[in-house]
């Protein structure tokens, strides 16, 4: 698997490979030692076989909460959150 995501992840950071055409990106999965279904499910661009390959959750959010203003902290939490704690 982990080979699997270190290849996502190149395809998205290498420029050449991101928009590189299909018979570039099977070759590139070629020389690699992913499984040959989940070079199929990349190559196919079939996003529910490779999470379900990869065992990947497919159900995620992710949230930030960022208050509008510093003056909206009551000052008790500001005291919490700034306080040292000895370890």
């Amino acid at each position: 698997m982990s080979d699997a995501i270190e290849f996502l992840e190149q395809l998205g950071r290498d420029a050449h490979l991101r928009h590189a055409s299909r018979a570039e990106i099977g070759q590139a999965l070629a020389r690699s030692h992913i499984d040959p279904s989940v070079q199929a499910a990349i190559l196919g661009e079939n996003q529910q076989q490779l999470e379900a390959l990869l065992g990947a959750d497919t159900n995620v959010c992710c949230m930030i909460f960022v208050p509008e203003d510093e003056d909206d902290v009551p000052p008790e939490e500001e005291f919490v959150s700034n306080r040292r704690i000895a370890a």
